[in-house]
């Protein structure tokens, strides 16, 4: 009974492989141009099927997928990971991408002790 469909919109599937939490935010970036089916934009309502290749910017991550499977519900994530196949170099890139933001983070302790807003006002005063 659950047949799998031949095409599909390329809103539902976003949503039911989990890049966007909602099919609006789906709509959304397609029509930013975040999402390109066989290097190409589309619209919203764009049939894809099987072997298509979507590419797709979420925040500064950039994924390069196949399309493996498509499906009308949203399911967990495991399920919906078996929709697409990344390729072996987006994968490499968005780690590389991840571990250059972790290092470039702040580590920041929370609040300024009484030590620290002191040392501010010290360096405050003195540039004036």
């Amino acid at each position: 009974m659950s047949e799998e469909p031949v095409k599909m919109r390329i809103d539902k599937w976003l949503w039911a492989s989990r890049f966007y939490k909602t099919r609006g935010l789906a709509v959304d970036a397609i029509e930013a141009g975040k999402v390109l089916v066989n290097d190409t934009r589309v619209k919203p309502a764009k049939a894809i099927g099987k072997g298509d290749r979507v590419d797709i910017r979420v925040g500064a991550y950039q994924f390069n997928l196949e399309v493996l499977a498509l499906s009308e519900k949203r399911g967990p994530a495991p399920q919906a990971q078996k929709l697409y196949c990344e390729s072996d170099e987006s994968r490499a890139r968005r780690a590389l991408l991840a571990e250059q933001l972790r290092v470039d983070r702040p580590a920041f302790r929370g609040r300024p002790t009484k030590r620290d807003r002191r040392l501010i006002e010290q360096f405050k005063q003195g540039e004036s």
